[in-house]
C-alpha cells in the first residue's frame, strides 16, 4: 500500500501543493514550523478522518484563506492510493461558509465531505481505503494520559481494518446519547421510563460486540508487542503485556464475587468467551440494571465500553506508574511496531508509516530497530530537522525532500 500523489489546497500552511510520492522511505526535512508535520497530518486525516493535533477541524483550514472575505472557503485533501487490489482516489473537503447576519458580523458554518473515486460517501466509508500507523513523540501519553486517549487509539486502529466494528461503535455512541438524555429526563421527573428499556436493550447488543472485539484486539496486539519488545528492543531482559480493562463491573455488583470482577480478570473472561456474545450481553444487561439508580442520579450511563481502558504491564507492574521514561518510550515503540505487523497480518498489506521527529528520541539500538521496520515497508514518510541523525545507508535508500514554508523541494 502506498500513495502515488498527494494534493493539498488551503490546508494548514499549504495554499496549494501537488506532490508525487515514491515508494520506500521519504524523508521530509527542514526547520521547525515549515509544514513537515502538517503533511503527515494530512495523510493521517485522509486515512482516519481525524486530526492528531487539532481540537476542531475548522483549525485545519489555511489561515490566510479562512480570513478572506470569500463567502465559501474550501480546503481539499486528495490522495491517490495504490494497493495490491486496486487504485483509488481519496478526498476530504473542509468547507467553511459565511452566513448572512443582521448585525453584519461574520458568522460561519463548517462541514466536511468525503469522496471516494470522486463519489460522495459517508465519512465512515473512507476508512480502510488507506491504512496508516503514526509515530509521534507525544505517544508516550498513551501511558500517562487519560483513558479517553487510550480508547481513541483502540478505535482509530480498529476502524482502519474493521468496518463492522466502526459501524457498531458509531451506533453505540448514538444510542448512548439517547439513553443518557432519557436518564436526565427521568431525574427531572418526566414520564419516560417506558422508553428507557428500548435504549438499554440496544446498548447491550452493540456494547457486547464492542467488548468482545476490543478484547480480541488487545490480546492479539499484546502478543506481537511482547515479541518485539522482548526479542528486538530489550534483548530478552524485560517482559511486557497489554491488559484490556473493560468497564463490565460495578463497585457493588452482585453478578460475581469481587475477586472475579477485576478488569484484568474480566478481560480474560471476554477472550475466553469469544463467539459467545449472549453471555456477555447477559452480564452487561444485569450490570446496567444494577447501576440504574446511580445512572439516573448522574444523568449518565456509568458502565459500558465508553468507560473502557487498557494499560501496559512491565514485568508485572504498571508501566505508566512505575516505568522510567526510557522504558515507557521503548514500550510505545514496541506497540507501534506491533501495530504494523498486526495490520499486515489482518489485511495482507503493510500500512503506510508516518514518523514525526521520533528518531531523535531513540537511542542507537532502538533507532536501528525502527529504521529496519521502515525499510521493510512499502512506503514510509519521516520528518526531521537534521538528516544527519540518519545513517548513510538509510539516506541512500530514502527520497529526500526539503520543506520550506509550505513548499517542498525534491533533492
Amino acid at each position: 500500500m502506498h500513495i502515488t500523489h498527494l494534493s493539498l489546497t488551503n490546508f494548514r500552511n499549504y495554499g496549494r501543493l501537488e506532490l508525487t510520492l515514491p515508494q520506500g522511505p521519504v524523508l521530509l526535512y527542514g526547520n521547525n514550523a515549515q509544514g513537515k508535520t502538517n503533511l503527515l497530518e494530512a495523510v493521517y486525516y485522509l486515512a482516519t478522518t481525524r486530526s492528531p493535533h487539532a481540537d476542531n477541524d475548522a483549525q485545519l483550514l489555511n489561515w490566510t484563506a479562512a480570513q478572506a472575505e470569500e463567502p465559501v472557503i474550501v480546503g481539499r485533501l486528495n490522495a491517490t492510493v495504490v494497493t495490491a487490489r486496486q487504485t483509488q482516489t481519496l478526498e476530504m473537503r473542509l468547507i467553511q461558509e459565511q452566513k448572512a447576519n443582521y448585525n453584519r458580523t461574520r458568522n460561519f458554518s463548517f462541514r466536511r465531505e468525503a469522496l471516494l473515486d470522486r463519489r460522495k460517501v459517508r465519512l465512515m466509508d473512507l476508512l480502510g481505503a488507506m491504512r496508516v500507523v503514526l509515530f509521534l513523540p507525544e505517544d508516550v501519553q498513551l501511558l500517562t494520559g487519560s483513558p479517553a486517549n487510550r480508547r481513541r487509539y483502540m478505535d482509530i486502529t480498529l476502524c482502519q481494518i474493521d468496518p463492522v466494528y466502526c459501524r457498531t461503535l458509531s451506533n453505540y455512541n448514538k444510542v448512548l446519547e439517547q439513553r443518557n438524555a432519557t436518564l436526565r429526563q427521568l431525574a427531572e421527573g418526566q414520564p419516560v421510563r417506558d422508553v428507557l428499556p428500548i435504549y438499554t436493550d440496544k446498548l447491550v447488543e452493540l456494547g457486547s460486540a464492542i467488548f468482545l472485539r476490543r478484547a480480541a484486539f488487545v490480546a492479539d496486539i499484546s502478543r506481537e508487542t511482547q515479541r518485539i519488545h522482548y526479542e528486538s528492543l530489550t534483548n530478552g531482559q524485560e517482559s511486557i503485556k497489554l491488559v484490556y480493562l473493560p468497564r463490565l463491573s460495578g463497585k457493588k455488583s452482585k453478578i460475581a464475587p469481587r475477586e472475579k470482577q477485576s478488569p484484568a480478570v474480566l478481560a480474560d473472561w471476554l477472550e475466553t468467551h469469544q463467539g459467545q456474545s449472549e453471555l456477555v450481553s447477559e452480564r452487561f444487561a444485569r450490570l446496567l440494571q444494577e447501576s440504574l439508580a446511580i445512572d439516573i442520579a448522574r444523568g449518565a450511563t456509568t458502565v459500558g465500553p465508553h468507560r473502557d481502558d487498557w494499560s501496559f504491564q512491565l514485568n508485572g507492574r504498571s508501566l505508566g506508574s512505575f516505568g522510567s521514561r526510557g522504558q515507557q518510550r521503548t514500550a510505545i515503540l514496541a506497540l507501534k511496531m506491533g501495530e504494523i505487523n498486526w495490520m499486515e497480518a489482518v489485511t495482507g498489506e503493510r500500512p503506510i508509516l508516518l514518523l514525526d521527529e521520533v528518531v531523535a528520541e531513540l537511542d542507537e539500538n532502538r533507532r536501528a530497530a525502527l529504521l529496519n521496520s521502515v525499510t521493510e515497508t512499502t512506503q514510509a514518510i519521516l520528518t526531521a530537522t537534521d538528516p544527519g541523525m540518519f545513517t548513510e545507508p538509510f539516506l541512500q535508500q530514502a527520497t529526500r525532500m526539503k520543506v520550506e514554508n509550505g513548499r517542498i523541494i525534491v533533492m
